[in-house]
């Protein structure tokens, strides 16, 4: 009996390698001599890797299988494309090839799960497929960081836009090709300065998701990223009360500004504003722009864009000099409109924000407001390393999403003074966010602002808050040009007054900003006779 059953192993096997051996002969003789003929799986060029037979499917995503090859073989493509086609070439598009494998003695064999749907089409769930399918092309390793494929379940973003990073070097029929390549459509394009490349502004095909097509996008090796066109939103929190006349400004008191204004001013030194419309004819504020950009239709602005109350609250409480006093009332704005209003609240993108970025840093900018906030954003954050490295001051409002937030950007950038929010009492605004990234907070409850039309109303937001410091910046520019973001920075925070628990706290930071104690601090015999620096106990 075990003779025999020797004996029909060995004949399984024997026919098995003959049926193997027929199937290589009827290959083109270019091929015949690189099939395997010990290999358990081997890798047959033009076809895809052969599973073994009694290997238990692997685990993936639902509804799809993988097939092992050999580290020679080819790489089957996605329903995304990028990647490698059934045999072995490059597929285009979104649509990529899908291959077939030989099973055991040379049997053709469809692979379930690899077949697009009648007509080709792939119609994708919206899901964000796992980002750990195999290596990423080897160009992608050597030249490019870290992916930008937004994380599951993020959802600020344009449904249908993708901003695509290419480099100068890229000849425009190759970034055509690109396009074709993938089906989208061209909305519009810039070369920007900061980061020496080219951004476009694409609509991915219908049916397709934005995360699935940046995983795909990103894989072409003309491209240096791909990622989504975020939305970010203005922080201005709580609905506006009526007031009337001068409530004394609390936070002038709070910041020492009277004392500081009588050191410096913030005399020409420029403050870019990335924000909505600013009423330039507002009376608290003539004379303090210099120059407007609108991002949105990506034009010099000659004439005054349409006021929003956003934008004229932030740039009164940096330099208004009439019936409110702003933090650097002497200082110069450069008003960038990057948010579209929408009724009381604005949006701006990814691309618009970017773009005021660039035009901000051309424009010589030394500190660049950002009272808005979103998610992570790549394309943002080497703009924001570029203008850190170019000597520009960079401040953001923390956010109102309050405690239970995670970290909202720009303001947790790396490169970003974080500006968190107090009320008269200095106590944290409810709304504000919090985290280690804070650096200081400033007042940003019930503050008294300039709107459209010469009005004023009061309201509260982190958003007010990061116009104060980036005031109280200015004025700390005005006394030492030189000044570098390093400086400003440990230089704000080391003046600060401690209001939290003792030392540095997710909740304010280094403490409330001292514009007073900062200006001094910079003269060093000044520095010497500061009065120390108040310090409140105790976690509030």
């Amino acid at each position: 009996m075990r003779k025999q059953l020797l004996l029909s192993v060995a004949t399984v096997v024997t026919l098995s390698f003959m049926l193997g051996g027929a199937s290589a002969q009827n290959l083109d003789p270019q091929y015949r001599k690189q099939v395997p003929r010990t290999a358990k799986t081997a890798t047959v060029p033009g076809r895809m890797a052969t599973p073994r037979v009694n290997q238990a499917a692997p685990r993936g995503t639902p509804g799809t299988s993988r097939v092992a090859t050999t580290p020679a073989g080819p790489r089957g493509g996605g329903n995304m494309g990028g990647g490698h086609d059934g045999g072995g070439r490059r597929s285009g598009g979104f649509n990529g090839g899908f291959g077939v494998g030989l099973g055991a003695a040379g049997v053709l064999m469809a692979l379930p799960g690899m077949i697009p749907p009648a007509g080709g089409q792939v119609v994708d769930d919206g899901s964000l497929p796992p980002q750990n399918q195999g290596p990423r092309p080897t160009q992608r390793v050597a030249n490019r960081g870290p992916s930008g494929v937004p994380r599951a379940n993020e959802r600020r973003m344009v449904p249908d836009e993708v901003v695509i990073e290419i480099p100068n070097t890229v000849s425009p029929a190759q970034v055509n090709a690109l396009q074709g390549r993938f089906r989208l459509t061209r909305l519009e394009s810039q070369s920007f300065q900061l980061t020496g490349s080219t951004l476009y502004r694409w609509r991915v095909p219908n049916g397709i998701s934005v995360p699935r097509a940046v995983q795909a996008i990103e894989g072409d090796a003309r491209v240096a990223s791909a990622q989504p066109n975020y939305l970010f939103t203005l922080q201005q929190n709580d609905a506006p009360s009526a007031s009337e006349g001068d409530p004394a400004q609390y936070e002038l008191g709070k910041l020492r500004l009277p004392q500081a204004h009588g050191v410096a001013k913030g005399d020409n030194v420029l403050v870019a504003v990335i924000d909505s419309g600013i009423d330039i004819t507002h009376p608290d504020l003539a004379g303090s722009v210099a120059q407007s950009f609108d991002a949105i239709n990506q034009k010099v602005a000659t004439t005054p864009m349409a006021p929003h109350q956003h934008g004229t609250a932030i740039a009164g409480l940096i330099a208004a000099h009439g019936k409110l006093m702003g933090a650097a009332p002497n200082a110069r704005l450069l008003a960038v409109r990057a948010f579209d209003p929408a009724g009381k609240s604005a949006e701006g993108t990814t691309f618009n924000i970017l773009k005021g970025l660039d035009w901000a840093a051309a424009n010589k900018a030394r500190v660049i407001n950002m009272s808005f906030a979103g998610p992570a954003d790549p394309a943002i954050h080497r703009s924001l390393e570029a203008a850190h490295k170019r000597g520009i001051v960079l401040v953001a409002a923390a956010g109102n999403a309050g405690a239970k937030s995670p970290p909202l950007y720009p303001a947790a950038d790396a490169n970003v003074i974080a500006v968190s929010a107090t009320d008269a009492d200095d106590h944290l605004l409810e709304q504000s966010n919090r985290g280690s990234h804070i650096a200081v907070a400033a007042p940003g409850s019930q503050i008294m602002v300039a709107i459209p039309d010469g009005g004023y109303e009061v309201s509260s937001g982190t958003s007010y808050s990061a116009a104060e410091v980036s005031g109280v910046l200015a004025l700390m520019i005005e006394r030492r040009p030189d000044l570098t973001p390093n400086q400003a920075r440990a230089t704000l925070l080391a003046t600060a007054k401690d209001i939290g628990a003792p030392g540095r706290d997710p909740l304010f930071g280094a403490g409330l900003a001292d514009a007073y104690a900062a200006l001094t601090a910079q003269d060093a015999p000044m520095a010497a006779a500061m009065p120390p620096v108040e310090r409140v106990s105790g976690a509030r």
